[in-house]
């Protein structure tokens, strides 16, 4: 068996295509471990949170690299101490651990791109069925346990903050906030229309069928981040939230919707009792949408997506998903493809949203 190399330090440094430089990131941490130390910076809230976020995102980075050392180390000394032996079998084993090793730093190259200001933080995660009733609603409510799987598989939580259920099956619309490291890094690769081909489970005739329904995702943002809004730019309705939730959500108009009239982005939230506390979260997601917007400004590449979302169907798709009359998955921005649908449906995403975000980082190094 070939000895593969023992990792150095300047391997380490390495690991991330550049981006993630061991050194000074030691030193980083140092600083912010001393400035998180040090008692007066809790007179300030808000930038004591964001101090104590950022020590955490680059000490679990620092902490992953130290274990996929670590782990390397071990492989080989196993994969070593078994060729010695002649034992095939513990051979194989050594194997697979050195697969699974490459798979986990493979990961984290990628994980070291994410170097977008709001990269690390939470995302808000909003589904749209498109045009075609029944078929389109149970899509997007496929889409929704789709992502909650993703989520849930990478240790992340998952609030529904407004859902709208069809009149037979699925969804019409939901809004979801995904609470976990690089939430955003990773789910702003899936923003798009997603389409879907099947023989319908609702048609009597066994038709094939093709629907669609939309993703868009933005993040959830610090609140010392100032997005100033026209209070009188903004329309408050407000309404009685449908779905469980006890008499009072059913007797009371507690569920808010906002929206900003200059650019028609609209959010609402249903999950609370309290339309004080719907209120709140609506604003925090309303800041959180116009702060996206501007993101979206920065990026030539992103210039399209607001004309997408007016038209959830043929030509804006980024992905297909076809269970009838073959098994495939493909991103067409890609190229990406699977024939493991229920495993992509079940919340196996990471190739798609790697290849996505790798060739996003791609072009930004282009145009720059």
């Amino acid at each position: 068996m070939s000895r593969p190399p023992r990792p150095t330090s300047s391997s380490r440094s390495n690991c991330s295509g550049g981006v993630f430089d061991w050194e000074p990131a030691l030193r980083k941490l140092d600083e912010l471990n001393a400035r998180v130390e040090d008692p007066t910076l809790w007179n300030n809230p808000d930038e004591a949170q964001a101090v104590s976020r950022e020590r955490s995102r680059l000490a679990a980075q620092i902490d992953a690299v130290q274990s996929l050392e670590r782990d390397l180390t071990d492989a080989i000394g196993y994969a070593e101490l078994a060729d010695e032996e002649g034992d095939e079998g513990s051979l194989e084993e050594a194997r697979a651990q050195l697969r699974q090793i490459k798979e986990r730093a493979a990961r984290a190259e990628l994980e070291a791109l994410l170097s977008g200001e709001a990269d690390g933080n939470d995302a808000y995660l909003e589904i749209n069925s498109g045009a075609g009733g029944t078929e389109s609603n149970d899509w997007a409510g496929m889409l929704l346990r789709m992502y909650t799987r993703w989520a849930q598989a990478h240790g992340m939580t998952v609030d529904v903050i407004e859902e709208t259920s069809g009149e037979q099956a699925g969804i019409k619309s939901a809004t979801l906030q995904v609470k976990g490291t690089n939430a955003y890094g990773w789910l702003k690769t899936e923003a798009g229309v997603h389409r879907l081909v099947r023989i319908s489970p609702y048609d009597s005739s066994a038709r094939r069928h093709t629907s669609f329904a939309s993703v868009w995702v933005y993040p959830v943002i610090d609140d010392n981040i100032e997005i100033e809004i026209n209070p009188s730019d903004v329309r408050t309705d407000t309404y009685r939230a449908s779905g469980a939730g006890g008499q009072h959500v059913n007797k009371t108009d507690s569920a808010v919707r906002l929206t900003h009239i200059p650019t028609g982005i609209a959010v609402a939230c249903q999950t609370q009792r309290s339309q004080h506390q719907n209120r709140e979260q609506a604003w925090k997601m309303l800041r959180a949408r116009l702060y996206e917007l501007e993101l979206e400004k920065r990026e030539a590449a992103q210039a399209a997506i607001e004309d997408q979302k007016t038209d959830i169907g043929w030509g804006h798709q980024i992905r297909s998903y076809v269970l009838q009359p073959y098994q495939m998955v493909k991103d067409l921005r890609t190229e990406v493809e699977t024939s493991d649908t229920q495993g992509v449906l079940d919340g196996d995403l990471d190739a798609f949203m790697g290849a996505a975000l790798a060739q996003r980082v791609g072009a930004t190094r282009d145009a720059a």
